[in-house]
């Protein structure tokens, strides 16, 4: 009883206004190697995948050299505000934003600034949490999530993922370009992401924060896994939304059945999972598993059609059969859902305690 009707509620939220375009399906070779010669796009895209896992180092590699500006700005922008909107004045508040040239460079010059906004406690720098929203998120997202880290102590810096917001381009009401049927591009930027955050982890190092954690959501979780295993000065983490691998998630979940319908016809589920497999978790635990255990959380939803719970345990068993220490939080709710009340409280909850107790309290165990 419960499952159903929380399935009909996650049904709901994700189709609501939806507004998703069936994107067309392309190798996008040219986002990955500079000169194919024409050659077999599956053959190309496997030996990538093969020889990106094995040197994913080298893949998500982030140079020390980045220089960033920092300059107060009104949030929301005055731009972004309709002055024929009937409803209340919008109310601005400065935000301290921080730029810099993102170290992957894509097609898309929107793109390639990326973007954060710092939420810093004045003199304290003795930790700092980087948040990572989820897919499509909106531009203020995640600013509470912020303020209740600075509550407890807890510098918080809140990064805009590619393609997102300002980095969106403007023919697009939607991220798209982070996850579509555009396979190699969806391989860029990912990648894209994965830089950006450990440049985030830089610029908190170089502002001289001691310890730093992360939290990622939806993909933004996907993507705090692959720079918690390729970064070791992320010294916490939590991943709010478990699954090992990114090409089922778009094959089975609800929120991305039009970016499965722009791939079917060309790919079978084997072939999307081989060549997505640089920017899947799951071909990252033994790795994980060898590096210096960290604290680090997975929280995951019971009903969820987005991050199914059948890939979800699948990624908490072999979490437990690599030996990879962890702390794990179940709610009863789903993806969408856990954004509604009392959901949304229970999740914050687990995210800001425990990061609290493993960024304040170093003699804190795993």
């Amino acid at each position: 009883m419960i499952r159903r009707y929380m399935h009909k509620r996650e049904r709901y939220f994700a189709l609501l206004n939806d507004n998703r375009r069936i994107m067309p399906f392309d190798w996008g070779i040219g986002h990955l190697v500079k000169n194919s010669n024409g050659g077999d796009p599956r053959r190309i895209l496997a030996e990538f995948a093969r020889d990106t896992v094995e040197n994913s180092e080298e893949f998500f590699a982030t140079p020390d050299d980045i220089e960033y500006s920092i300059e107060r700005r009104l949030f929301p922008a005055s731009s972004a505000i309709n002055p024929s909107d009937t409803k209340p004045t919008v109310r601005q508040t400065e935000v301290t934003a921080v730029t810099w040239q993102s170290v992957i460079s894509t097609q898309s010059t929107e793109n390639n600034t990326a973007v954060a906004t710092f939420f810093p406690l004045n003199g304290d720098k003795d930790a700092a949490v980087i948040i990572l929203p989820h897919w499509n998120a909106r531009a203020g997202t995640y600013f509470d999530l912020c303020r209740v880290f600075n509550r407890v102590g807890i510098s918080a810096l809140r990064l805009t993922l590619p393609y997102h917001e300002e980095r969106m381009l403007p023919d697009l009401e939607r991220a798209d370009h982070l996850v579509s049927p555009n396979i190699g591009r969806t391989l860029e930027s990912v990648r894209q992401a994965v830089a950006d955050t450990r440049a985030a982890v830089s610029f908190l190092k170089k502002e001289g924060y001691r310890r730093i954690g992360i939290v990622g959501t939806s993909i933004g979780s996907c993507v705090a896994f692959l720079s918690f295993v390729h970064d070791p000065r992320i010294d916490a983490a939590v991943f709010n939304h478990v699954s090992g691998y990114m090409a089922d998630v778009v094959w089975h979940g609800l929120s991305t059945y039009h970016v499965k319908k722009g791939i079917e016809g060309h790919l079978t589920l084997d072939e999307l999972r081989e060549y997505w497999m640089p920017v899947s978790p799951m071909a990252y635990m033994k790795k994980l598993s060898y590096l210096k255990p960290r604290p680090q959380r997975y929280i995951y939803t019971k009903y969820d059609l987005s991050f199914p719970i059948s890939l979800t345990l699948d990624t908490m068993r072999i979490l437990r059969e690599n030996d990879i220490k962890h702390s794990s939080v179940s709610l009863p709710c789903g993806h969408y859902t856990l954004g509604e009340k009392p959901w949304v409280y229970l999740d914050g909850f687990a995210i800001v305690s425990y990061l609290r107790k493993h960024l304040k309290n170093k003699k804190a165990r795993i």
